[in-house]
């Protein structure tokens, strides 16, 4: 299978920096004071280490697992970032304002749909 017909390598890279980025964004905030709020903490810190695997998971190992993955982790922290903004998570109250929460949920809604349109191009690319 050719991965770079219909531009799959460029989904599975855009993929992986949406994963890498919102994974980053997660350990910057660690550092920042999130490292002492419970239950999140732990999660944050876990979501950063996570995000590096599957990030390099997605650019070295050429399978569709990597990628469903990057779909899941996109999805997840989304959804626990709009519950956070909005009735709030583990009793962290989140503002959707502010340029780690932009960059955080650009990155992963990146993951998202890049991860998807990848998936969806290479199980394309098998039908004969």
């Amino acid at each position: 299978m050719d991965l770079t017909r219909g531009g799959t390598l460029a989904w599975r890279a855009a993929a992986a920096l949406g994963v890498l980025v919102s994974a980053g964004v997660h350990l910057w905030l660690w550092f920042r004071g999130y490292d002492s709020i419970s239950v999140i903490g732990p999660l944050f810190l876990l979501n950063a280490v996570g995000g590096l695997v599957i990030a390099v998971a997605v650019l070295v190992w050429r399978h569709w697992l990597p990628l469903l993955g990057a779909i899941g982790f996109g999805a997840s922290t989304l959804i626990a970032f709009t519950l956070a903004a909005t009735v709030g998570l583990f009793s962290v109250h989140e503002t959707w304002t502010g340029t780690d929460q932009v960059l955080g949920w650009l990155s992963e809604l990146l993951a998202l749909v890049a991860g998807t349109v990848a998936l969806w191009r290479e199980r394309s690319a098998r039908q004969p």
